[in-house]
């Protein structure tokens, strides 16, 4: 592990390479799993906002997810996250004409229609932040479905940390990511 402040960095999100491959995993992030996307209570508010805006880029079935479940749910262990439809997809999340997965509220962030661009654990996925008492944990989740996300960035050299650098800094600041890039510059070094 790697301390940088408050947090603990897995060593993983520095030793692995990553470059999501969305025409090979088909957005599968945002249908696997047990509940939608995890929310911070920050995000709440912005979802609630945006609703118009992004309404336009979601699916019918999203829409009535929403409108029967709310902008987001508190899930069984008291967490906030995005409503999913029949429980399985994000409601945020909208297919494609080639059947990927892709987020409606980043759809309407690049188009310009809104600031918020995604809720940040999306953002940061496949890094998971999960806050204890004192720290905040930062760490890998590995999962099947980033298999072909793990073969591109192998291939192409883009370690984790560097494929998720604007999500890291947009989570954690400049500084912090300056750190976490100081260190690996450090171990780099003693590897040599």
């Amino acid at each position: 592990m790697i301390v940088i402040g408050n947090t603990l960095v897995s060593e993983e999100i520095l030793g692995n390479f990553f470059v999501c491959d969305l025409e090979k995993c088909k957005g599968a992030c945002c249908v696997e799993g047990d509940l939608g996307a995890p929310l911070e209570k920050s995000e709440l508010k912005h979802l609630e906002q945006i609703f118009e805006k992004v309404k336009a880029y979601l699916s019918a079935e999203g829409i009535q997810a929403i409108e029967q479940q709310g902008f987001y749910i508190r899930d069984f262990e008291g967490d906030f996250s995005t409503p999913t439809v029949n429980g399985k997809e994000c409601a945020y999340a909208v297919y494609d004409g080639s059947g990927t997965l892709k987020c409606g509220i980043e759809l309407a962030y690049q188009d310009g229609k809104i600031k918020f661009r995604k809720p940040v654990s999306c953002h940061l996925y496949p890094v998971r932040v999960k806050k204890y008492k004192g720290f905040t944990a930062v760490n890998y989740d590995r999962w099947h479905i980033c298999d072909p996300a793990c073969v591109l960035g192998t291939e192409l050299g883009v370690p984790l940390y560097q494929f998720l650098k604007e999500a890291l800094i947009r989570k954690f600041g400049k500084a912090w990511y300056a750190q976490l890039v100081s260190n690996v510059e450090k171990e780099k070094n003693r590897a040599t």
